[in-house]
């Protein structure tokens, strides 16, 4: 078939038999990808197998809850926040923290805590760097944002994260910190590393097929929102691993790397509370003020809940 046979189909069952009512929009999209798929099949010969293969994949993608992490190892997130830059650029929106991908392993329901808060829960203390990542919470301008709700989340030493990892303590690595009267926020924590898809996963099956590894480099989290300010997705990667720009989810972005500078002095380990040498990562946040018909930047989404 020809694109005008395939669209003609596609409006003969999808549209020609409408008898209720009709979302507009969900059946603007469902005729329009099928019949981009149906042309795909065409263009490529697909075989029958191969189409319910296809159709497999993804029922198994699903009951292994991998369907946010291929559409970040695919390059969907990232193609996604391409799009959200450019139309910010169109409107005019400009400066600011760089945003990135979320991710699938965000949590809702984190404590919260005023300029500072402790993010392990100790059990790999000894085993695994101390780490202080600290930072100043600004508008574009320079002027400081009290208040801004900072959400931070990372992985462990084995590049697990809590509640998807039954093994770690509810909201371990995971905290929510109000910036103080002087826009600063403080965590106390544990450096974080990279991890890889679960080698034996659907994400990873398809990135076989690829040629491509599924290695993410050690990263940070952050949701950072404050009323009258456009909510940040972002997160930091760290300097010095060897997927830094080699990222599987395409998250590393100019703006975003940060260096881990080994503290030793004996006061500042002092000042700090600590016993023994740190790491320490200064990532400062700035935020767009919001705009009247900016795009929004709040993205709905099923996201885990504790």
């Amino acid at each position: 078939m020809n694109r005008q046979q395939i669209d003609a189909l596609v409006k003969t069952m999808n549209v020609d038999t409408a008898t209720g009512s009709v979302d507009a929009r969900t059946q603007q999209i469902v005729v329009r990808l099928l019949g981009d798929l149906f042309q795909a099949i065409e263009d490529l010969d697909l075989s029958q197998t191969e189409v319910w293969k296809g159709l497999e994949y993804f029922t198994d993608a699903g009951q292994a809850n991998e369907l946010g992490l291929l559409a970040a190892g695919l390059g969907l997130e990232h193609y996604l926040d391409l799009r959200a830059d450019e139309a910010d650029a169109k409107a005019g929106i400009t400066g600011g923290t760089p945003r990135t991908i979320e991710g699938p392993l965000y949590v809702a329901g984190a404590p919260e805590s005023v300029g500072f808060a402790r993010m392990d829960d100790g059990s790999e203390e000894g085993k695994i760097p101390t780490l202080i990542i600290e930072g100043t919470v600004t508008d574009t301008d320079g002027q400081i944002i009290e208040g801004a709700k900072v959400e931070v989340w990372h992985a462990n030493s084995l590049g697990n994260y809590s509640f998807f990892d039954k093994s770690q303590s509810d909201f371990n690595l995971r905290r929510s910190i109000m910036s103080d009267q002087d826009g600063k926020y403080v965590a106390l924590t544990t450096m974080p590393v990279g991890y890889g898809c679960p080698p034996e996963g659907t994400t990873q099956f398809v990135l076989n097929k690829l040629g491509r590894h599924g290695n993410r480099p050690s990263h940070v989290h952050y949701f950072v929102s404050a009323p009258g300010y456009r909510k940040l997705t972002t997160q930091f990667n760290i300097e010095g691993d060897q997927y830094l720009w080699d990222d599987f989810a395409f998250a590393t972005r100019e703006g975003l790397v940060a260096t881990a500078v080994d503290i030793t002095d004996e006061a500042e380990i002092a000042r700090r509370g600590l016993t023994g040498p740190f790491k320490h990562i200064q990532f400062n946040v700035e935020l767009v003020k919001d705009q009247a018909a900016a795009p929004s930047t709040e993205v709905e989404r099923r996201r885990a809940s504790a």
